[in-house]
């Protein structure tokens, strides 16, 4: 088992728990939602271009919209418990975990945290490590930031490399706010769920204002 078959199994644990209609931190997304555009982007390659916005994001929405409506919850389910197809490029050696680590742990906090009582979950220290090295995608993901922001790893770890830092640098400018937090909660904060994720923002009152608002 990898980390990101592990969180795809635990994700589906839960959808077939809560079923098709329970919010989720995707914003206009129910858990059938979340499920339908889990499986095109893994089974519609004609589809998935338009995940992430642009000219070709009307289409995605379509294609989502409609295995939803098609397909019965169960199925959807299965399909991503099963992951992707042999011609994927996601089921190429080693893809998996590279390219589904991430999207599948948070995916499985969006269900997990929009649901009543939530708590944050332990993660291993091998989870932890893994999500804080990429992390290094923060980078890209905070380029247009209004200020620079500094991560630090509050859980004190430094990864299985003990020369390695518990500050990345993710928006070199000035002023600088620091977001404080373990591993999983920068990854949520950074991938955009800010008000679910446990973070600690230090700074100026009016940089961290401006994150915040840039953030929201």
């Amino acid at each position: 088992m990898t980390h990101a078959r592990d969180e795809r199994t635990a994700l589906c644990d839960l959808l077939t728990e809560i079923g098709p209609d329970e919010p989720t931190l995707c914003a206009g997304w129910q858990t059938g939602d979340l499920a339908a555009h889990l499986v095109l982007r893994e089974h519609r390659p004609d589809a998935g271009a338009g995940v992430m916005g642009g000219p070709l994001a009307g289409y995605t929405r379509h294609v989502q919209n409609r295995l939803r409506a098609r397909t019965p919850f169960p199925r959807l389910v299965d399909l991503i418990r099963t992951g992707p197809p042999r011609l994927s490029m996601f089921a190429l050696p080693g893809m998996d975990e590279r390219a589904n680590m991430v999207e599948y742990f948070v995916h499985h906090e969006d269900v997990r945290r929009a649901q009543p009582a939530w708590r944050p979950r332990e993660t291993s220290p091998e989870v932890a490590d893994e999500l804080w090295r990429r992390l290094r995608l923060a980078r890209i993901l905070l380029r247009r930031a209004p200020v620079g922001v500094e991560l630090v790893r509050a859980d004190g770890r430094a990864g299985r490399d003990t020369t390695a830092r518990v500050r990345l640098t993710a928006r070199a400018r000035t002023p600088v706010v620091t977001v404080a937090g373990t591993p999983a909660e920068l990854t949520l904060w950074t991938m955009g769920r800010t008000a679910a994720a446990e973070v600690r923002m230090d700074g100026s009152d009016a940089a961290v204002a401006a994150l915040r608002a840039w953030r929201h």
